[in-house]
């Protein structure tokens, strides 16, 4: 099929980070030029902010098949696949390289952080003639205010940079802004530039993800080396396969043997849990910080720093020109949003998504990355690496290509995460748990799936050895 596109004009990337310079290498094997906008002074800027994380997939899930081509043409060593990367060698080894290549290097303009999207000549409400005419991307950059013009927009700006509140009902809790900078957002170098910070203190997690369990072990860390250090962990529900992350069950072994970690620290007296405890408010006193959680729950006292792991949302602002439309709940795309729901899915449970799922009423315009999640917090690079093989397949016309939507996943081990936010732990587990009902969703036990004589389905279809889980649901 022919391009669609007007080729006098680039096609924008927003977001210098791993899906979006996957998206400018896409982009450059089609024939496109891109115009990649990083509102950070380097790539990859929100990495580099947790460069001493190590990640729990392996470099095979970390590297796009377009930027690979494009970096083993120019003599890129690749990277021993079941080699587990941290976030700065990713960035250092991968991401660096990649937009140092001149096709990408020639159009990548850092310090251009977008302020806003709209279409050249037309407001939200003006329809006749609006697929027809430009985007226009506003960006602050060093020399001021600048206008870009683009032919469509592939957003990649990410959440990292918006956190979400400790507050648990979704706004900052009472005193959280007052008190912020006793506060972290995501995961500190606890055991490197702030360890001082921490050393001796007796310090609050919040969150129940893996943001919440590399912190914790990071402070255990910290504790065994500097005596007064105290661990102190606050999560919403109530402990659940989710929580400790699936054990030996875990197709990443890091993220299994992670919350094994977690769970020996928790037992040996060293981490104090509180858990079923919705943040309300802080307050400053002379022993230290006290956390207080809504009717009922025993005051948090004497804390001298928090981090907040609490997961990140999407900035919508910067498209209110556009036509978009959002899922009431995730903010994700309406399409999406069921395929992807936390109440229901893991990283590993979701379904083969592309420009379909991702499209927006606004024609050429396409958020994809953890931006595409909204607020779910499953995302995984992969997926975003697929997204934009999908959507650049769809700006070239070439449908094919675009709807062959194909994704290979690591097994989390938690096949379903439902009632993450609720007090009840989860209902059931796909592998190694319970039998869960087929209308709960797109995991079948293995029980159920022998009766229903669907051997492609549930874990006995999957074997011992297997690192990926199959994305289609059962019919």
């Amino acid at each position: 099929m022919d391009n669609i596109l007007n080729n006098s004009l680039p096609v924008a990337v927003l977001g210098a980070g791993p899906v979006g310079l996957a998206a400018a290498a896409h982009l450059v094997a089609r024939g496109f030029t891109p115009l990649i906008l990083e509102a950070g002074a380097q790539v990859a800027s929100n990495l580099a902010s947790y460069r001493q994380v190590r990640l729990f997939s392996p470099w095979q899930y970390n590297v796009d098949k377009a930027a690979h081509q494009l970096l083993v043409a120019a003599g890129w060593q690749v990277p021993d696949p079941e080699g587990l990367p941290t976030a700065g060698e990713i960035l250092d080894g991968y991401l660096l390289p990649l937009a140092a290549l001149p096709a990408i290097a020639a159009n990548l303009r850092l310090s251009h952080r977008v302020a806003a999207i709209t279409r050249a000549g037309f407001d939200k409400v003006k329809t006749r003639g609006r697929e027809s005419a430009p985007f226009v991307i506003r960006a602050a950059t060093p020399e001021g205010e600048r206008e870009y013009l683009a032919s469509a927009v592939i957003d990649a700006t990410g959440t990292w940079s918006q956190p979400n509140p400790l507050g648990a009902n979704g706004l900052p809790a009472q005193g959280e802004v007052a008190l912020r900078d006793r506060i972290a957002y995501g995961m500190p170098d606890v055991l490197g530039a702030e360890r001082q910070r921490y050393a001796g203190r007796r310090v609050l997690v919040v969150g129940a993800g893996h943001s919440a369990a590399g912190s914790l072990l990071a402070l255990a860390t910290l504790a065994e080396e500097v005596p007064g250090t105290h661990l102190v962990w606050a999560i919403r529900g109530r402990q659940s396969a989710k929580l400790f992350g699936g054990g030996d069950a875990n197709g990443l072994p890091a993220r299994g043997q992670l919350g094994m970690r977690l769970k020996a620290l928790q037992q040996s007296g060293r981490l104090e849990l509180h858990q079923d405890f919705r943040i309300q408010s802080l307050l400053e006193t002379a022993g230290g910080i006290t956390v207080r959680g809504e009717a009922g729950a025993i005051d948090i006292g004497g804390i001298d720093e928090i981090v907040a792991a609490t997961g990140a949302r999407p900035n919508l602002d910067i498209t209110r020109e556009l036509r978009v439309r959002h899922d009431p709940w995730l903010e994700s795309t309406d399409l999406l949003a069921p395929l992807i729901d936390p109440n229901e899915h893991s990283c590993g449970t979701v379904r083969p998504h592309g420009h379909r799922e991702l499209a927006h009423p606004e024609q050429g315009y396409y958020a994809v990355g953890a931006k595409s999640y909204g607020r779910a917090p499953n995302f995984l690079m992969a997926t975003g690496y697929e997204q934009v093989r999908s959507v650049v397949a769809a700006l070239a016309g070439d449908l094919l290509a675009a709807d062959d939507v194909q994704l290979e996943l690591p097994e989390t081990g938690v096949c379903s995460t439902s009632q993450v936010y609720d007090s009840e732990p989860a209902a059931s587990i796909c592998c190694g748990g319970p039998a869960r009902e087929p209308s709960a969703g797109c995991c079948l036990a293995d029980a159920q799936a022998k009766a229903a004589e669907k051997p492609g389905c549930g874990c006995a279809a999957q074997p011992a050895s297997s690192s990926a889980v199959r994305t289609e649901c059962c019919a």
